[in-house]
């Protein structure tokens, strides 16, 4: 085999540019389908990080009733012993109780139906983090008229009218927004942050106070020091109303979720609802997104559980829609990558044709001097495979460090297309996944063309007559 691998890297460069041409179809292939796959299920991590790290979790605890009907009466006791059991177990990072419902928030003459949620406010620092969404900044009239009064050039100027009204909960992603170069960094984003500071609070432990969504505070036209009046129904019908302070304004990454959110202490909760000492779910987060590890997590759970009551559910099982949007779109980039794989094998085939078409007389004279054509096929199969090796490496080494860099720093999407991105309910970011499978898997698909590709010339090979080869 070592003097069929000699002869077929000496093959390869006797004809460089033919060589080259094969090798730049598979890199070319290679390059842009992992890199176009890579941001694709870098979307997919994203919106399960908004929409389940940030909210439902991997896997949830719940009253077997409460799925179909989400309401109070569907709770359950919190356990401390379930709760130190669970968060035992290999795969969890994090168990958080939760207690959620729903009310009439009402502050002056607006009102609005809102989803109430909840929390230990120092445990939910490991799971969803409230006070790292706290809004910091805001770019208001007041704001803009204040900065007018500085040496503030136009077009930065511009860019902050053009985003009147928008709240930020870092001062990194108003430099981002803004596009500031490091000169003007320097002089103008203290300006800035100083002038679009607006104050924020977080709950502490045993705190009557709530969090308010950024769009829905708007709605209500509350802020922090304002109070807002909340009326439902509490545990088993009776009648629960207050008056809570606002203690922070929080962005959610998810517009249907920040149009209806308010934010509450556990104990404060179960005193509005009158259901002491209940909760609706504990949420678990995984150290693996995997079905497997899901799978294997939401059985060791369920094996902790005592009674009939309770049941552990996976977060497919808790937002089906989300996971068939997004297999269904993973299905139909899939289809686009074997489109692509397509056109570049009969790209390869064509190489193979012309290289077949040309070499038709020297494996002739190879097979006439003595040459089997078992090793004859042989060395033509390494040169099929060298090639597509070549091409294979070459492909993934350039698309590694670009699929690195931009995993850890995103493209920022800023101005309509980031607003568009958040109407969407996703974050304005454009994040690459990690290496994965999905980068290895590409390697297989190139030596199937490639396999595919060589089984022309070995059937040519097999009905070689060599009079007409020579002759040819």
């Amino acid at each position: 085999m070592k003097e069929e691998l000699t002869i077929a890297w000496r093959n390869l460069w006797r004809n460089r540019r033919r060589t080259l041409i094969t090798s730049a179809s598979v890199f070319f292939a290679v390059f842009f389908a992992v890199f176009m796959r890579s941001y694709q299920l870098g979307s997919y991590d994203l919106m399960i990080n908004n929409f389940i790290e940030s909210f439902t979790g991997y896997l949830q605890v719940q009253h077997v009733k409460y799925h179909d009907n989400p309401v109070i009466d569907n709770t359950f006791e919190l356990n401390d012993s379930l709760l130190a059991a669970i968060e035992g177990l290999d795969p969890v990072v994090s168990v958080t109780p939760h207690l959620e419902s729903f009310s009439l928030a009402s502050s002056g003459t607006q009102t609005r139906g809102v989803a109430i949620i909840a929390i230990d406010p120092e445990n939910e620092k490991r799971f969803s983090d409230p006070e790292n969404k706290l809004v910091r900044h805001r770019i208001s009239a007041a704001a803009l008229q204040q900065l007018e009064q500085h040496a503030i050039p136009e077009k930065v100027m511009a860019k902050l009218r053009k985003n009147l009204n928008r709240s930020y909960t870092s001062p990194e992603r108003i430099e981002r927004e803004l596009g500031l170069k490091t000169t003007e960094r320097d002089t103008l984003l203290s300006l800035i942050l100083k002038a679009t500071a607006v104050p924020h609070g977080y709950l502490t432990a045993g705190d009557n106070g709530v969090l308010v969504s950024n769009r829905l505070a708007t709605y209500l036209k509350v802020d922090i020091g304002d109070s807002v009046i909340l009326m439902g129904q509490g545990y088993h019908g009776v009648s629960a109303s207050g008056i809570f302070p606002v203690r922070g304004i929080i962005k959610m990454p998810s517009p249907e979720i920040d149009n209806k959110l308010i934010i509450m202490t556990l104990t404060t909760a179960q005193q509005y609802f009158d259901a002491g000492g209940k909760i609706s779910s504990l949420v678990i987060n995984l150290n693996d997104k995997s079905p497997r590890t899901m799978r294997t997590g939401k059985a060791a759970v369920n094996a902790l559980l005592k009674n009939n009551e309770t049941t552990a559910r996976t977060w497919y099982e808790l937002n089906p829609i989300l996971y068939q949007q997004i297999q269904g779109d993973s299905q139909s980039g899939i289809a686009m990558l074997a489109l692509l794989y397509f056109i570049i094998f009969f790209g390869i085939f064509g190489t193979v044709l012309m290289m077949v078409s040309e070499r038709k007389r020297e494996f002739g004279v190879l097979v006439a001097i003595g040459m089997q054509k078992t090793k004859l096929k042989r060395t033509v199969s390494v040169e099929m495979l060298l090639l597509g090796i070549m091409g294979l490496i070459a492909g993934l080494l350039a698309a590694t460090p670009l699929i690195l860099y931009f995993h850890y720093n995103p493209i920022t999407l800023t101005g309509n297309l980031a607003s568009t991105m958040e109407d969407w309910g996703m974050e304005a970011v454009m994040p690459t996944a990690m290496v994965g499978p999905y980068f290895y898997w590409q390697a297989l698909v190139v030596v199937i063309m490639v396999l595919l590709a060589t089984l022309y010339p070995l059937h040519k090979i097999d009905k070689l007559k060599v009079i007409e080869a020579l002759r040819g």
